[in-house]
């Protein structure tokens, strides 16, 4: 059965994105072929994604996963019910309010690979449900000092164990369990 990861790259004061949801800060750093590995690794074991709709149900330039490099089922949650969306060859599911469903989904058409999670309300939620089995994080040195955070506002304390952990260039690649 599919494992749940949240699978992100995060600042580190613990934000993903800017405080207008831009991440173009995340591009801007140096990375060595070891670099590379440890992040194509990850993406190699993702079989299908858990993430947020955007407010008109559509998939714009910039919002694809994955730079649309995996061509995945992507399960989106939504507030209303839309028909699924093929865009360039990846097929978008829209799951009305439940996030369980959205995960169980995933899982399924996962198979044996992993169902990553992105976005911190989508992570956050799974976390409080204890449907998350590992947190990768890939942590750059900037601090943005505001913006969307990864685990804020999470309001509980979840034990991790720690699994990996690599630093070449200027990323930290971190790989925890989450302790159930």
């Amino acid at each position: 059965m599919a494992k749940v990861i949240i699978h992100a790259t995060t600042t580190l004061d613990g934000y993903m994105a800017d405080k207008d949801g831009g991440i173009d800060w995340m591009f801007d750093f140096e990375a060595t072929d070891q670099d590379y590995a440890v992040v194509n690794k990850v993406m190699e074991e993702i079989g299908a994604v858990v993430g947020g709709a955007n407010k008109t149900n559509t998939i714009e330039e910039g919002e694809i996963p994955y730079g649309g490099m995996l061509k995945i089922p992507i399960y989106l949650m939504t507030h209303e019910a839309h028909e699924p969306v093929e865009k360039d060859g990846i097929t978008y599911s829209f799951v009305v309010n439940d996030i369980k469903q959205a995960v169980e989904a995933a899982k399924a058409s996962a198979g044996d690979k992993s169902v990553a999670l992105l976005g911190g309300s989508i992570s956050r939620q799974c976390l409080k449900l204890g449907l998350v089995d590992e947190i990768v994080l890939d942590v750059v040195p900037l601090l943005l000092g505001d913006g969307i955070s990864l685990f804020g506002g999470l309001g509980e304390h979840i034990k991790l164990e720690r699994i990996e952990t690599s630093a070449f260039a200027s990323e930290t690649h971190l790989r925890y369990r989450v302790v159930k």
